[in-house]
């Protein structure tokens, strides 16, 4: 059975021949390195890389990370390190992620890894051996040369088919046992690559015409507990990108136990179930998972149904019993990651919603300020809707007119789903009629509620 795509014509293989599959590790956005080179990964991609592959008679596979599945993406990764034939690596910048994995790689295949680098960017001595190709970038941190380097990486990855040893470790290491995988396993991760990359474009299009059609899709995937966890963690990330919830906690009643009991899946589960104010279960569900291993993303969801309890509460002690257990939940949960901005700025938000002011308001709304601050100003990667934001809430909690229309324009630039701004505007009114009645001015706050409301999607 034929499974990959075949070779285009001018390619180094015999027509209707499949192509072997080369893995890509790289970082995919523009990146400034240590000596302040621009590196805009995804042109050196597109432009250099793809073109080099395919005349070289290889099949480009590359695996971007998903911020919605950390740990599913690993899982792909090692798969692509293990399975496919041949691999390259751009060490430009020293991205820890790829020199990880081509650490992984060199250790299970003597041969078959072709290294590049951005021209002029100094290699750790482990890899600074002279077989590295490099490529020269313009001042836009795009590709220069092309052609040219087109050649000699073409010229690369033909002589790595010849099968010579090109791992370090193979070489240094005599006696090294040599991973063999079948063309069985080769055909059958191939196969099922193909499906889920299939899977994901026609729920991106189904997304975009409504949710019928993603219904459809989903009624194609038969039965729900015969489902594998990336297919249900797509299909259930779209049902939450319209915002439908009973499909979501649907679903995951439906799937089986092992895909089921995954962090990320009772993580998504919880959040619908919230949605759909079925919040007790939502909150046994986030418990439990704190209890096997707490984290920040599940202290946030636990803290937004606090949240959304201390919104639906009637009586001023009930009201502030609750919004403390919602400040508390956020509050660890930003403790346990700094680096996660959501349980951070939502503790900052509800925070100013008490009268007076919570005690450590002073103490976390600068940490979490500069935190955004410094997410924003980041190169490798580009910022998104909840990047933005934050921002835009910070902006507000601190005053700064101009922080947070600014941020306003570029979150709605980025918005994706509906539920995002519609979020954002709750929040940011909780915190108008703190505002108003702490007599404070909060025309321009209702404003920009007024226009995320308005906006979006």
């Amino acid at each position: 059975m034929r499974t990959g795509v075949e070779a285009p014509p001018g390619a180094d293989v015999e027509p209707g021949v499949t192509r072997p599959l080369c893995f890509v590790l790289m970082p995919y956005h523009a990146v400034q390195d240590d000596d302040g080179v621009r590196i805009d990964f995804r042109a050196v991609y597109d432009r250099l890389i793809v073109p080099a592959i395919t005349e070289a008679g290889m099949e480009p596979l590359r695996a971007d990370e998903d911020p919605e599945s950390r740990g599913i993406f690993q899982k792909s990764m090692f798969e692509r390190l293990v399975v496919c034939e041949f691999a390259l690596a751009d060490l430009s910048t020293g991205n820890a992620n790829v020199y990880y994995e081509l650490g992984v790689r060199h250790a299970l295949r003597p041969y078959s890894t072709v290294l590049i680098f951005r021209e002029g960017y100094r290699l750790p001595l482990d890899v600074a051996h002279g077989s590295a190709l490099s490529y020269p970038v313009g001042p836009n941190g795009e590709p220069e040369d092309v052609a040219g380097t087109t050649n000699r990486l073409v010229t690369r990855l033909r002589a790595a088919r010849d099968a010579r040893v090109d791992s370090p470790v193979h070489q240094l290491v005599t006696g090294l046992p040599v991973l063999e995988v079948d063309h069985e396993r080769i055909d059958s991760f191939r196969m099922h690559a193909d499906r889920e990359e299939q899977l994901r474009r026609r729920l991106e299009r189904a997304r975009r015409t409504g949710l019928e059609d993603v219904r459809l899709v989903e009624a194609d995937l038969g039965r729900t507990e015969d489902l594998a966890l990336r297919p249900a963690i797509d299909l259930l990330v779209t049902y939450r990108s319209l915002s439908a919830w009973q499909d979501m906690t649907r679903v995951v009643r439906g799937l089986a136990k092992p895909v089921a009991r995954v962090e990320l899946v009772q993580q998504l589960f919880a959040w619908a179930l919230n949605r759909a104010e079925e919040d007790a279960e939502a909150e046994a569900v986030l418990n439990d998972l704190l209890a096997r291993r707490p984290s920040s993303e599940t202290y946030g969801l636990l803290g937004r149904v606090y949240k959304d309890r201390w919104e639906r509460a009637r009586g001023a002690a009930r009201r502030s019993g609750l919004l403390g257990r919602a400040i508390d939940a956020y509050v660890k949960g930003f403790e346990s990651d700094w680096r996660d901005l959501y349980p951070g700025v939502n503790a900052v938000l509800l925070m100013s919603l008490s009268s007076p002011p919570h005690e450590r308001m002073a103490e976390l709304l600068p940490v979490v300020s500069w935190a955004s601050r410094r997410r924003l100003a980041r190169q490798d990667r580009e910022p998104d809707y909840w990047d933005h934001a934050t921002d835009l809430a910070l902006g507000v909690l601190t005053g700064d007119r101009a922080r947070a229309h600014k941020e306003l324009e570029c979150a709605l630039a980025v918005v994706r789903d509906r539920f995002e701004p519609e979020t954002t505007a709750r929040d940011l009114s909780f915190v108008s009629e703190a505002m108003r009645a702490h007599g404070e001015d909060a025309t321009w706050v209702e404003e920009i509620v007024e226009e995320l409301r308005s906006e979006g999607p």
